[in-house]
């Protein structure tokens, strides 16, 4: 039987590449997204038509509300920035959403009896967010395997970040040589109501940035300018 693991799968460019690779890699895909107030709908959207289409066995929705807490320009009425960002930690940083995340992985690895989760964190072309570092993941990790039965009986758990140290662009010449049809993937922060990229914002300025480097057109549609 293939092992199983978890994907944190957003419906973006980077966590359908990091399902991809788990598919590569021998396992037997379980899609986890969620719906946490985000401003907007659209990446989610793509995420529920394509998990399955995409290689997942099951997709899993979690639902829960993070405007009532605030405090980012993707969960609170603050402007999405549209200009680039400095060196500060962006408004778009959503607090705590990966631990959450990973928090909600971690339980449904366990009760599939799974020890492998996938996380499309990345360290080098990313908004500067201080749970994509990989001090964080394996902070985390070792703190997964004191607080759960799996771990107490020795059935070690794995959190898999294998775009950790690649570009953008050797994401996308990654995923691209897996077959991953990037036309199904979403990552704008601030999309107009039709579901056409701004094009400006941090978020797609990264993704434009890497098609560019990685001589590609990108296939998703943008806002005419």
């Amino acid at each position: 039987m293939q092992k199983k693991a978890v994907i944190l799968y957003s419906g973006g460019l980077d966590s359908t590449t990091c399902l991809a690779i788990a598919k590569e890699q021998g396992f037997a895909p379980y899609a986890l997204s969620f719906s946490y107030g985000q401003r907007h709908q659209q990446e989610l959207e793509v995420a529920k038509l394509n998990a399955r289409p995409m290689g997942a066995v099951d997709h899993l929705l979690v639902e829960f509300d993070l405007r009532k807490m605030g405090g980012s320009a993707l969960t609170s009425d603050i402007e999405v920035p549209k200009e680039g960002v400095g060196e500060e930690i962006p408004v778009t940083y959503v607090p705590a959403r990966n631990t959450i995340f990973l928090s909600f992985a971690l339980g449904w690895a366990e009760t599939l009896d799974c020890f492998d989760i996938f996380i499309g964190v990345n360290a080098l072309d990313y908004s500067g967010y201080p749970d994509c570092r990989p001090e964080f993941v394996a902070a985390y990790e070792a703190m997964a395997n004191l607080a759960t039965k799996a771990g107490v009986e020795g059935k070690r758990l794995k959190i898999h970040t294998p775009l950790i140290s690649l570009t953008k662009a050797e994401i996308i010449q990654k995923g691209l040589s897996l077959g991953v049809d990037y036309s199904k993937t979403h990552s704008c922060y601030d999309p107009a109501e039709d579901g056409a990229a701004c094009g400006r914002c941090d978020s797609c300025r990264l993704r434009l940035k890497g098609f560019a480097e990685a001589g590609v057109a990108d296939p998703v549609r943008y806002q005419k300018l």
